[in-house]
């Protein structure tokens, strides 16, 4: 049987990393993340429910390095089952007029450019029987959420329009929307928050993972 491959996008931490648990062992999983020590704590959790990873430690805004690493793939494996893009710079919270301009450009760059750049780089590696999925969070035109909202949102926009474009041709595009979940960026943008009403990732990826049909 051919081995299948998912690749996820932000799989340090959070519903990425869930994501990451819950495929494996079923699929042997790229993890791609910034943070080389929470690459290592999943490969961890994967290894011990039987499963195998790939750790990816590196920056989705460099253009070189995941060109590279699509062509790694491509080489090993041929093809993406499935691509989870879950990476989110979740810019902090301030006034339109106050907006910092390297914090908007950092969200600019990963939420809109690097989801920009990696739809053409793995579009190939879907082909016409792949599975892309996008989460959304639509905070656009929130107070306070100029930064963040504008860019997940522009991020969802590009999802919907490729979406639209393959209903046809494949690969098949969803975009979910998760229940509220105790994250690191949740934290930050609502601190203090009741953390014990909110979904465990793990539970989350769960009852995600169930819509997709795979």
């Amino acid at each position: 049987m051919t081995e299948k491959l998912a690749l996820i996008t932000g799989a340090s931490r959070g519903l990425g990393a869930a994501f990451a648990e819950a495929l494996a062992p079923e699929y042997h999983i790229v993890a791609v993340a910034r943070t080389t020590g929470a690459l290592e704590e999943l490969d961890d959790n994967i290894q011990a429910k039987g499963g195998k990873a790939t750790l990816a430690p590196m920056d989705i805004t460099n253009i070189d390095a995941m060109a590279q690493l699509c062509r790694s793939i491509h080489d090993r494996w041929g093809k993406v089952d499935l691509w989870v893009h879950s990476a989110v710079h979740g810019a902090p919270l301030t006034p339109t007029n106050h907006i910092d301009q390297k914090d908007l450009d950092k969200a600019v760059s990963i939420n809109v450019t690097a989801t920009g750049r990696l739809i053409p780089f793995l579009s190939p590696l879907l082909g016409d029987t792949g599975h892309a999925v996008f989460f959304e969070d639509d905070r656009a035109g929130q107070k306070f959420f100029g930064s963040y909202g504008a860019t997940k949102a522009a991020q969802i926009a590009l999802a919907r329009s490729w979406q639209a474009e393959t209903v046809n041709t494949g690969p098949r595009v969803s975009i979910l929307s998760p229940n509220g979940m105790p994250t690191g960026t949740r934290a930050r943008f609502f601190p203090g928050e009741d953390r014990e009403s909110l979904s465990n990732p793990r539970d989350e990826a769960a009852r995600l993972l169930a819509t997709l049909d795979l």
